[in-house]
């Protein structure tokens, strides 16, 4: 079934009418709405303080500390769908992998995938390694009523990356020389890791989710022909895995602004496009069928109310005659960011586009 039909054989969930979930459909809207990537955390005071002494990935595998910080923004900003607090390592980990998510660095993998016998490392995942992912999800819809949550998992290449570099990456020297060198050794690895995050997706969706989003933080690296050969395959493969639930599927990269045809043909009903190509040129490279999620660059928020509306108005503007539009930040919220420019923001845009 198809994000933009209604639920088959089940009366409409409560966050079935938001203004999120409409847009994601590509139905009129009451106001264009507004969430934000990383909004869970980040730059809130709250989040720094309950998150106090608390490790990142420990702080993923605790329900009632899951449900805070996620609600957090919600309260605060007052944004139209919630996104669920977590990271995209979160699932390897739950199977086993020894990886670290160590502070100023990112996630740390302790033996990296290099050959084919360490695919080994890499098992099936089951509800029962993430159990703790759907108790989060059952509190949080309680508590968010008719705003909509958002479910999110790593797209496989982001992931590959950081298992075959072992870390964060500035050039994928590794990921790519297997690519490119051992093209049935890397083919093996992103369905696999296609396998997992379908698995991770279908968790949270059977939980609650609303919606999802698929990150490929790091896709940008790659041009459109390596990218449809190498990546789009397992990308795919996990769009049709929670095709049939019928949720909204959000897809996303960093400077894929060449790739974002081939994203949305990659399964998604919402493509996320960065600060880069504006909205409408993004609209005619996608092509129709599609909603479009963006794209103010998350570095206006330092620059004052003033610029924040004038850049804001841009984007709106680019926005015109849209089949769909979720407002967004073209990447995640800086940590350094005043919260009070978000809160801002979110009732400038719902006042602007009040219908």
């Amino acid at each position: 079934m198809s994000a933009n039909a209604s639920p088959s054989g089940h009366q409409p969930t409560a966050t079935y009418n938001s203004a999120f979930l409409k847009a994601c459909r590509r139905e009129p809207v009451p106001h264009t709405p507004v969430w934000f990537m990383r909004q869970a955390g980040r730059s809130l005071p709250e989040y720094l303080k309950v998150r106090e002494g608390i490790g990142m990935l420990e702080s993923c595998m605790r329900p009632e500390l899951v449900t805070e910080i996620t609600l957090q923004p919600v309260r605060r900003h007052h944004v139209d769908a919630a996104i669920y607090f977590s990271d995209i390592v979160v699932p390897l980990k739950a199977i086993g992998i020894d990886l670290d998510i160590k502070p100023g660095v990112g996630p740390v993998v302790e033996k990296p995938i290099r050959s084919r016998a360490d695919l080994a490392q890499l098992r099936d995942l089951t509800p029962e390694d993430v159990s703790y992912v759907t108790e989060a999800i059952k509190l949080l819809t309680a508590e968010l009523g008719e705003t909509p949550l958002i479910g999110f998992a790593g797209a496989p290449f982001t992931l590959a990356s950081y298992l075959v570099e072992g870390g964060p990456s500035r050039t994928y020297e590794n990921a790519k020389a297997m690519m490119y060198g051992d093209p049935e050794l890397w083919a093996d690895l992103l369905d696999r890791l296609a396998g997992i995050t379908s698995a991770f997706l279908k968790v949270q969706i059977e939980a609650g989710a609303s919606a999802v989003q698929l990150f490929d933080s790091w896709a940008g690296a790659l041009s459109p022909v390596d990218y449809r050969r190498s990546v789009l395959p397992a990308s795919a493969k996990v769009f049709r895995a929670v095709e049939s639930y019928g949720v909204p599927r959000i897809h996303f990269g960093v400077g894929t602004g060449e790739l974002l045809g081939l994203m949305g043909e990659a399964g998604a009903d919402v493509v996320g496009v960065d600060w880069r190509v504006p909205l409408d040129e993004a609209a005619r490279r996608v092509g129709p069928g599609k909603a479009l999620q963006g794209n103010l660059d998350p570095t206006v928020l330092f620059a004052g109310t003033e610029a924040v509306e004038t850049k804001t108005r841009e984007v709106l503007d680019s926005a015109t005659g849209l089949e769909g539009h979720i407002f967004n930040l073209g990447h995640g919220v800086m940590p350094s960011t005043d919260p009070d420019a978000l809160t801002r923001l979110v009732e400038y845009v719902h006042t602007q586009t009040a219908r």
